[in-house]
């Protein structure tokens, strides 16, 4: 693809042409629809409208009626009082934050009854797109002036300053909500800023019992077929004038410009079926070396670090409702990317991911021959990749082991101020250490810590990470366990979690009360956590140096790689930005002999049901529901329940909770997982293999409606039957 302009002719060849492109890959960017003739395949794919009705810059479009829910989710708005549906996984920190073992919403749902009884949630949002402005031209210039280089072009700092400057001179600027990011796209040979209006008023509303939403448990994730009730429900509220405002008694339900129609009139094979949402992270450009060290690296480490912490976590959860209660958003977060990981490396080696990055470099280096831009672009890649391999595995063991998975530890950077403060005798600075101690203190130990678990967690990962390093590539305290402590991890840990200031609030006040230089010194949390730090440090200073090269690297293959296909468009890796994917609903044939029908029902929910294992327990009203087919103007024609469905459309993580929206524009369902046998989807898309997996919107109202008594809810909404 030509990151230029000669935009008309290869609209008008792409016109002819694209149709080779596979209408199921793909996470296109809406700015750039007319432009790329996307609009023209999905009208033969089953769309009903017209392209400004899905994006429009300069009026309401269905963009409008999608946002960024929390930290790393999607939700759509399904009323025109600011109700947003998401997944059940996405509102779970939320459900947690509000559950206690007395009111155990996690266990039991929550059903808010009127608006009186909608939570507040501190500290969640909901973000929509206002605006999105190319900034290529800008970018470009500010190199050209020697402003920055094509590497700083791309980093955080530059682009955060280039938005900030941008918004100053925006209409937008002083507007209530308003923030601002720029960002690369197709590895720096586009940038865009995205003005965002961002609400911190949500309030949860409806939520299944986990039995509902997290039916299937981990055995279930990311497998089909699959019977979970993944969805929650908010609402924004906003000021009198309809402006994002802080949580308030006199806010009121958010008058959204745009929400999101239901139907209820069924599914059959082939109907079309697009998701609006933000898919987080793909690397759909990297070569088979990179390939390799992602299985090897990333993946491996999560894969060994996670499942040594997870299974001390099943262990305590089991036996406590409290620390179930404490660790159910934790162990849910870290279960899921591991289970991905042990899923992606066996799809890589099962869909022949490797194979097919050699065929496209092969064909890339054909292409690049007589142009220098390109020529050895792809052995360049790989000789960084041979180098960096074990420092990359290093750092992520240690990130995943040392930072990921073990909670507790010491702020030795403060704990080095407040030794200067003691030698210096300088009381404000001793004062201000000691306000940042207690901090410290209380955002490690909030609710949802428990000391003993955590301190099982570290007697698990740190002789697990000595297993997988060598001496040479663990910190300094590793030294210490071996001299001091006999090799005895345990011991160890024990005196970490026993004897160091930060042990408890007991400890932590017996030092303020009268800190001294030797206590630090002595201090065992410190000791690690400094030895931790410094090591991490070391080898992300020295990964930096090696691989330095790459972005400029990645930046001509990737640009390579799309002239390589014109006049077929192409799309830039995910990265958390607005997003469409358009495809079918569609069955598949994962092994010889097996077909997975495209739609489960209620049947099978029963048909799994086991009283003894928490992850396929059935409520006793859900299960009277079923059995009497109580499904009200929900079931299908032949009176069965269904409860979700396959498509072909290309998600990734931060898709969760994206509406699927039919050829009309009306919800039918909402996405939140994709299927095993696809999971090397984020590297290589597979035509065959790949699907996503949608709870049916029939299934949630239902629930809604029967399970939570939520009537008034559904009254809200528009429903097309």
């Amino acid at each position: 693809m030509k990151f230029t302009v000669k935009r008309c002719l290869i609209a008008a060849v792409a016109a002819l042409t694209i149709g080779s492109a596979r209408a199921d890959e793909g996470m296109w960017l809406l700015q750039l629809m007319k432009q790329q003739n996307s609009i023209d395949m999905m009208k033969k794919q089953g769309l009903k409208l017209e392209a400004d009705a899905l994006y429009n810059p300069n009026g309401v479009s269905l963009k409008d009626a999608v946002g960024i829910f929390g930290g790393g989710c999607t939700g759509e708005i399904i009323s025109p009082e600011g109700l947003i549906l998401t997944n059940h996984h996405c509102g779970y920190d939320a459900i947690q934050q509000h559950s206690s073992v007395e009111h155990d919403y996690l266990t039991d749902g929550f059903w808010a009854m009127n608006r009186s009884e909608e939570l507040p949630t501190p500290g969640l949002k909901f973000r929509f797109v206002d605006r999105i402005v190319d900034i290529t031209d800008l970018v470009n210039d500010k190199i050209k002036a020697g402003e920055a280089t094509e590497v700083t072009a791309q980093t955080r700092p530059f682009l955060s300053k280039l938005a900030q400057e941008e918004l100053e001179k925006s209409d937008l600027k002083g507007k209530p909500g308003i923030i601002v990011q720029a960002l690369p796209f197709y590895a720096g040979n586009r940038f865009y800023l995205f003005y965002y209006k961002v609400y911190s008023d949500v309030r949860m509303v409806a939520a299944p019992p986990s039995s509902v939403g997290k039916f299937g448990g981990e055995t279930d994730n990311w497998m089909w077929p699959r019977h979970t009730g993944d969805f929650s429900v908010f609402r924004i509220y906003a000021d009198k004038n309809g402006d994002p405002a802080d949580y308030s008694a006199e806010n009121v339900p958010l008058k959204t410009p745009k929400f999101l129609p239901i139907s209820i009139k069924g599914l059959q094979e082939n109907d079309y079926a697009m998701i609006l949402g933000f898919p987080g992270s793909t690397s759909r450009y990297l070569t088979e070396s990179e390939v390799k060290l992602r299985m090897q690296a990333d993946n491996q480490a999560m894969i060994d670090m996670r499942g040594a912490r997870l299974e001390v976590l099943r262990e305590a959860m089991a036996a406590s409702d409290k620390t179930r209660i404490q660790y159910a958003s934790k162990f849910a977060r870290s279960s899921n990317y591991w289970k991905n990981s042990i899923g992606m490396n066996q799809a890589i080696v099962d869909n022949n991911v490797l194979g097919a990055k050699a065929e496209q470099e092969k064909n890339f280096n054909e292409f690049a021959k007589g142009k220098p831009e390109y020529e050895g672009v792809v052995d360049k890649i790989n000789a960084v990749v041979e180098k960096s391999l074990p420092l990359e595995r290093q750092m992520y063991y240690m990130y995943e082991g040392l930072n990921g998975a073990i909670e507790f530890g010491s702020p030795y950077m403060v704990m080095d101020n407040m030794k200067k403060a003691l030698e210096e005798k300088n009381d404000s600075l001793l004062d201000a250490t000691k306000k940042l101690l207690v901090e410290v203190f209380e955002g490690i130990q909030d609710k949802d810590y428990d000391h003993e678990v955590d301190r099982a967690v570290a007697k698990a990962i740190l002789p697990a990470l000595a297993k997988a390093l060598s001496p040479e590539e663990l910190p300094d305290f590793y030294r210490t366990i071996q001299t001091k402590f006999k090799g005895d991890y345990n011991a160890y840990v024990d005196d970490i979690y026993d004897n160091s200031i930060l042990s408890s609030r007991e400890s932590l006040d017996k030092f303020l009360k009268k800190p001294t230089v030797k206590a630090i010194e002595k201090d065992p949390a410190t000791a690690y956590s400094k030895a931790k730090n410094e090591k991490l440090k070391a080898v992300a200073m020295e990964l930096q140096g090696l691989i330095a090269d790459l972005p400029l690297l990645h930046k001509s293959y990737i640009r390579g790689l799309g002239e390589m296909k014109e006049p077929v468009p192409s799309y830039p890796d995910a990265n958390f930005t607005l997003r469409l994917t358009y495809g079918n609903v569609k069955s598949y044939n994962p092994r010889d002999a097996i077909h997975y029908k495209y739609y489960t029902t209620t049947d099978g929910i029963l048909q799994k049901e086991n009283p003894e294992d928490s992850e396929f327990v059935v409520p006793a009203k859900l299960k009277e529901l079923i059995l009497n087919k109580d499904f009200g103007r929900y079931a299908m024609a032949d009176g069965t329940m269904p409860v979700c469905f396959l498509t072909t459309n290309d998600i990734t993580g931060g898709n969760s909770g994206s509406p699927v929206i039919n050829g009309e524009g009306q919800l039918i369902g909402t996405a939140f997982d994709g299927n095993w046998e696809s999971l090397s989807g984020d590297i290589n898309f597979d035509n065959n293999m790949q699907r996503c997996i949608n709870l049916d919107i029939r299934y949630m109202l239902f629930i809604l409606e029967k399970l939570g008594g939520c009537k008034h809810l559904i009254d809200e909404m528009t429903i097309v039957e």
